[in-house]
């Protein structure tokens, strides 16, 4: 019904006073030389297109950290083998943006959200990608890392720390919390100038 994951993200030299749908279709024709270049892995998979291109966009805006990829890609996985919710926050970020109520963080009103989008309240993939996943997020969707992580959550210096158990999970997730609080009261200091 739309575009989203399919506009192929990437580097295009266009002519002056090319449209808009002539981009469009400029984005899709690219994703369609890498679907096609892919396609040996996609025949391989357990996913088909709109699986593996809405996977790859959660993949894509959970991460930025190549190295990464491929093991987001195997928690979101083995999460949903087991049947566990799949609790990804940019999905409840989409959906509140959806409804043009997204406030630049997330409130428990959002996490309780009724959007089919909300991987906190419904299981398995949403019902499409929420971004355009670049190449690498196409591939770690085809190719998860062999791992039984099922937690992650963010370090505090741009990657993640990965747990296999609810208990390391959460300690994890005191350290972040730690360490968001450390980085405030930094921030706080030297706004205030006693550095």
């Amino acid at each position: 019904r739309n575009l989203e994951g399919f506009l192929f993200p990437d580097t295009y030299r266009l002519a002056r006073g090319t449209t808009a749908d002539e981009i469009a279709r400029i984005m899709v024709r690219r994703f369609r030389e890498v679907h096609a270049a892919l396609q040996p892995l996609l025949s391989q998979s357990p996913l088909n297109l709109h699986q593996v291109v809405t996977l790859a966009s959660l993949i894509e805006k959970e991460t930025s950290v190549d190295a990464e990829r491929e093991l987001i890609s195997a928690v979101f996985q083995n999460r949903l083998k087991k049947g566990m919710l799949l609790q990804c926050d940019p999905t409840v970020i989409y959906a509140a943006q959806l409804k043009g109520n997204y406030r630049g963080t997330i409130f428990q009103s959002d996490l309780e959200s009724n959007s089919p989008y909300n991987t906190y309240r419904h299981p398995g993939l949403p019902p499409g990608p929420i971004a355009n996943p670049g190449k690498r997020s196409l591939e770690a969707a085809l190719r998860p890392a062999q791992s039984d992580y099922l937690y992650f959550v963010a370090d505090n210096r741009g990657g993640h720390v990965f747990s296999r158990t609810l208990a390391e999970h959460q300690r994890a997730v005191a350290g972040y919390r730690k360490g968001l609080a450390a980085i405030e009261k930094f921030r706080a200091k030297s706004a205030g100038g006693t550095l």
